[in-house]
C-alpha cells in the first residue's frame, strides 16, 4: 500500500518527505483554507508541493468548477502547473464528461466524493487514473465505510481499464477520509492500492504501546551500563 498525505501544509508535507514513506499528496479547497490559502496563490502553492515531493509524487488538486467545460478548463490549467499534477474532480455526470476528456487528452484525473460500486465503474469507464472512495463519510451516518471501499477494490479489479486512462495505466483505488491506523489496517488487508491520509493518522501509524515499552526498557538498561 502507498500512502499518500491529505493536506496542505508544506511543513506537514516536508516531514512525511524525509521519513521516505510518502508516495504523493491529496489537497482539496478545505485543507487549503485552513493553512490560509488565498485564491490567488492556489497555483503556486500547488507547484512548491510538487517541487517537495518531486516529479515521482502525484499531487492531486481539486477543481472547483462544476460544469463539464469550465472543469476541463480548469483541469487543463492545474496540468500546466507541474507533470504530476492530477486533477482532483468530484464524481457527477459533469465530472465523468470532464473526466473523459482530460483522460483522452493525457492529463490524469482522481475522482473523489465515490461512494458505491457503480460510481467507481462509471469513473473508470471515464478514464479516471485514480478513484477514491470515502470511508469517513460513511462513519459519520453510521454505515460500513469499509465494507464499500472493500466492495470497490473487488469490482475494480474484476477489470482492466488500461486502455480508458490517461497514459494506460491501471487504475488504482485510494481509501480516502482515513481517520484511524485501523482504517488503514483494513484497507491493506482488502487490497486498496493507496491511503490518504492526515498527517496525524500518519504520525499514529509509527506509533505502538509495546514499542514505547520496548524503548524505555532499552533506554533503562543502556544507562545502567552508562553508570557502571
Amino acid at each position: 500500500m502507498k500512502f499518500f498525505l491529505d493536506t496542505a501544509d508544506l511543513a506537514e508535507i516536508e516531514e512525511a518527505a524525509s521519513w521516505g514513506a510518502l508516495a504523493g499528496v491529496t489537497t482539496n479547497p478545505s485543507l487549503y483554507a485552513k493553512i490560509g490559502g488565498k485564491l490567488d496563490d492556489f497555483h503556486n502553492h500547488m507547484k512548491r508541493i510538487c517541487d517537495i515531493v518531486g516529479p515521482d509524487c502525484p499531487v492531486s488538486a481539486e477543481s472547483v468548477a462544476m460544469t463539464r467545460d469550465e472543469i476541463v478548463a480548469d483541469g487543463r490549467k492545474l496540468a500546466e502547473i507541474a507533470p504530476n499534477i492530477v486533477v482532483k474532480i468530484p464524481t457527477m455526470v459533469e465530472g465523468l464528461a470532464a473526466t473523459h476528456t482530460l483522460a483522452a487528452e493525457g492529463i490524469p484525473v482522481n475522482m473523489t466524493l465515490c461512494f458505491s460500486v457503480p460510481q467507481a465503474l462509471l469513473a473508470a469507464r471515464a478514464g479516471a487514473r485514480y478513484i477514491s472512495p470515502f470511508i469517513g463519510r460513511f462513519d459519520d451516518i453510521s454505515e460500513d465505510g469499509l465494507e464499500q471501499v472493500g466492495n470497490i477494490v473487488t469490482a475494480i479489479n474484476n477489470y482492466d481499464f488500461t486502455a480508458n486512462t490517461a497514459n494506460g495505466e491501471q487504475v488504482e483505488i485510494i481509501a480516502a477520509s482515513v481517520r484511524s491506523a485501523n482504517h488503514v489496517t483494513q484497507c491493506a488487508l482488502m487490497g486498496a492500492d493507496i491511503a490518504t491520509v492526515p498527517f496525524g493518522v500518519l504520525k499514529k501509524m509509527v506509533q505502538h504501546p509495546l514499542t514505547d515499552r520496548g524503548l524505555d526498557s532499552f533506554m533503562k538498561d543502556w544507562e545502567k551500563v552508562a553508570n557502571a
